[in-house]
């Protein structure tokens, strides 16, 4: 790579921020002492795509975005000013885009079928669709659309095709011999239908639930090879340093695909995955990657600073508001939802593989233990690879996931127990093992929109907990413990690892978490704002467990415009789907909670209940929006920052966290004499560790140490960084180690209310420490009063000068 990665920093692109865009930002990101710049997508997506994971074509960088040279000259300039290129790689899939023409295999693929040249990219079950591949994208039955004229064939051009309206499909050699759309339409190896028949056509694999998006398979070798040439080519020429791999669980062989990748890439190029770790679940040994994207970082930093003690007043306040206790019951209820409104195409494919393998156990009920199978998955994924051995992790897995589904259905005991030995790759047939590989590309599916974009919008009791890859019952339940185990194991086996806080796919931003955090650390005003959201949702009749979700949403993003907090609450809404979806809208009851909230927002005793909360608890946001960004910027790993993070950033799930970055105000403030208000002390902290970071790099690099923090308070988290014996590079007398500590003060609400930090002591070594936040230098004779220490800030960077 063009220097050691010592951080990074994620810019979405599309055509109103291109290339050229970003490189006016570069000498803003090189002062704020970033290592890498880490692009969203840059192939050539579909027209007007916001984020580039709907790639149409591999072989060219993305027109919208300026294009091969624009690029080229991005990279150009980065590597100027010392700063590396990290690229998101999209593997899984590409868009069927409007007009179908734009995705040349596809297009290929629709006019030659299954003897097309392209026919092995795509995923696809041509036995289940009688040799044809369905498209239901229609807006009406196929009947419908016929009457109306809506298809119309046009032979004006190199070829025939048949259009419906930005939609252009292709006709098979040798069957233009008719006017007649509805015979051309029977005589194509492809199927039109609604949209809302697409159960019964749907034959391919696709990302998650999304029609538009067909998955390929890289496992084939040229698959790999044509979809990966261009990146690889611009790898092999310095352009780029490092690759993002999205959704690497979506593929047949997630393992092959590293070992592909790492065999293609240049020497020394880094490769981070988007991989959801589960609590207590780690990366598989040996997969050849730096690590995953950092989703496990925020949550152990998340927990880590909790306060746990309140728990039971939150828990409360849910139930207060009808909503149900048991979590577990919840994320049950959700994904049995998910799969039989969103997932059932997936379903019949397994349930025909089964059959295949099972032929002698009845279809329906292969169905039903499936489904039980798809609800019990406790992770993303159980990694087996057919011709390898079952690794005893993912046995286990299995085996839980089995227990679970018998416990849930013990009539279909019989059907279970015949499907157990498939997942585990018992039975070498070709129908058993595709059933094991498909069972595991679908546990995702059924994780990610079951838990996160379901659950994570019906389960309101403390939405700052709802977050990817993290698990809202265990609220601050591990204190610091888990923050700590994790650093350590990641120091040890995966040191340069991503860790984040914010991302283009988190549910809510950092500091929203944080100021929700703060206040949920305060029982007395969770409890005020509960009553008065009552109240108020009794008065306008709207479900109180969904009062209770939108005023914790104003509490962690407002103030908030009419505009914003609509398209928030509809997109929220639909995705809990409880009484409006998105393929069934209710638009009057969304228009109901929508004027419920822009009520509240616009005044009255919740919105009084909330700025007196956010006033009352305004230095424990403080200290949680630092703490948090502290904690990440030198914990184990590689730190990333999201766009505009830098500053506090008080923002929601996608469309809302992908607005404009006003960067001129960022690179105003970052040459700011002093830091004054959160905006600039968040700034300066993440300057001050980036920069801390580039000069020190042995201390926070793969071979450091790690060591928590010791301290009399249960209000402090922070560990030591120090750098191996051996050559020095920092103001440190011979003989010494290079050795920075990182605090951060956790459930600062509680502290507060118990009069502070008192007589609490921290261990450090003797000698002096310089914060490098406060610019203060403290002497230590093996402990420091912990009120010294963060007397002006609630958080310390300490180096120790020997």
């Amino acid at each position: 790579m063009a220097r050691d990665v010592t951080g990074t920093y994620r810019l979405q692109l599309h055509a109103g921020f291109t290339f050229a865009d970003a490189a006016t930002q570069l000498d803003y990101l090189a002062t704020l002492g970033v290592s890498h710049v880490y692009l969203s997508p840059i192939l050539q997506a579909a027209p007007g795509s916001m984020h580039g994971y709907d790639v149409v074509d591999h072989s060219r960088i993305s027109d919208e975005l300026g294009g091969r040279g624009a690029f080229e000259q991005f990279a150009t300039a980065a590597h100027s000013r010392g700063l590396g290129i990290v690229v998101d790689v999209v593997p899984n899939h590409m868009a069927i885009s409007a007009p179908e023409s734009l995705n040349k295999q596809l297009w290929e693929l629709l006019r030659d079928g299954r003897d097309a040249a392209t026919a092995h990219w795509f995923d696809i079950d041509w036995k289940a669709g009688g040799g044809r591949i369905g498209l239901p994208f229609l807006g009406k039955p196929l009947g419908e659309v016929l009457a109306d004229g809506e298809i119309t064939l046009d032979r004006t051009g190199d070829e025939p095709v048949l259009r419906y309206y930005d939609h252009s499909w292709p006709l098979s050699v040798g069957t233009d011999t008719t006017d007649d759309v509805a015979e051309l339409l029977e005589r194509q190896h492809y199927r039109l239908a609604h949209w809302r028949a697409k159960d019964d056509v749907l034959n391919y694999r696709r990302f998650f639930e999304v029609d538009t998006l067909i998955a390929i398979r890289v496992e084939q070798q040229d698959v790999f090879d044509a979809t990966h040439a261009l990146l690889l080519e611009l790898n092999d020429k310095g352009l780029i340093d490092g690759f993002r791999i999205d959704h690497p669980d979506g593929l047949a062989d997630p393992t092959g695909y590293l070992e592909r990748l790492s065999d293609k890439r240049s020497r020394g190029t880094k490769v981070w995955i988007e991989k959801i770790l589960e609590p207590g679940e780690t990366l598989p040994r040996g997969w050849k990657c730096a690590g995953t994207t950092g989703y496990d970082a925020l949550r152990v930093i998340q927990s880590a600073l909790a306060d746990p003690e309140p728990v039971a007043t939150l828990r409360s306040a849910w139930t207060a508001a009808g909503g149900d206790p048991d979590y577990t019951h919840a994320v049950d209820v959700a994904k049995r939802h998910v799969i039989s409104r969103s997932l059932q195409p997936e379903v019949s494919r397994l349930t025909r593989r089964a059959a295949e393998a099972l032929p002698d156990l009845e279809a329906g009920r292969l169905r039903e233990a499936i489904v039980e199978l798809l609800v019990a998955s406790p992770v993303y994924r159980a990694y087996v690879r057919p011709g390898h051995r079952t690794s005893s992790v993912a046995h286990d897995l299995l085996d839980e996931a089995h227990a679970t589904a018998v416990a849930a259905r013990p009539d279909l005991r019989a059907e279970l127990d015949a499907l157990q030995p498939l997942t585990m790759l018992g039975d070498e047939g070709a129908a058993a093992l595709d059933f094991a590989v498909r069972l595991q590309q679908t546990w995702g599916p059924v994780m990610a929109k079951g838990i996160e974009d379901t659950t994570f919008y019906r389960w309101a009791e403390f939405v700052a907990m709802n977050e990817v890859g993290s698990d809202p019952s265990r609220v601050g339940e591990s204190a610091a413990d888990e923050l700590h185990t994790w650093s350590t194991q990641q120091q040890s086996k995966w040191p340069l690892t991503m860790t984040t806080l914010s991302t283009h796919d988190t549910k809510r931003s950092e500091d929203v978490r944080a100021r929700l955090i703060a206040v949920g650390g305060d029982p007395q005003s969770w409890q005020a704002i509960s009553r008065e959201s009552q109240k108020a949702a009794k008065s306008a009749k709207v479900d109180p467990r969904t009062a209770h979700f939108v005023w914790q949403t104003l509490l962690g993003v407002g103030p908030i415009d009419d505009e914003r907090l609509s398209g928030y609450l509809r997109k929220a809404l639909r995705e809990a789907s409880l009484k409006t979806t998105w393929t069934d809208q209710d638009p009057a009851y969304e228009q109901q909670v929508i004027d419920f909230a822009t009520s509240v927002s616009a005044g009255g005793p919740v919105r009084d209940a909330i700025d007196t909360a956010i006033d009352r608890n305004r230095n424990s946001i403080r200290a949680l929006t630092l703490g948090a960004k502290l904690l990440q910027m030198t914990m184990p790993g590689v730190p990333d920052i999201y766009q505009g993070t830098e500053l506090v950033d008080l923002a929601l799930v996608d469309p809302d966290n992908r607005r404009p970055v006003d960067f001129d105000a960022r690179a105003e403030l970052l040459v700011a004499d002093t830091p004054t208000g959160t905006d600039a002390e968040k700034l300066h902290v993440v300057t001050a560790a980036l920069h801390a970071r580039r000069a020190h790099p042995r201390v926070f690099g793969p071979e450091s140490s790690y060591r928590p923090a010791v301290s009399s308070s249960e209000h402090v988290v922070g560990f030591t960084r120090s750098a191996p014996p051996g050559r020095l590079t920092g103001a440190i007398g011979r003989g010494g180690r290079e050795t920075f500590l990182a605090l951060a003060t956790r459930a600062p609400a509680r502290l507060e209310r118990s009069g502070g930090w008192a007589d609490a002591t921290l261990d450090l070594a003797s000698g002096e420490w310089r914060d490098h936040l406060s610019d203060v230098t403290l002497t230590s004779d093996g402990q420091l009063a912990v009120a010294d220490v963060l007397r002006d800030w609630p958080v310390a960077l300490l180096e120790h000068l020997v």
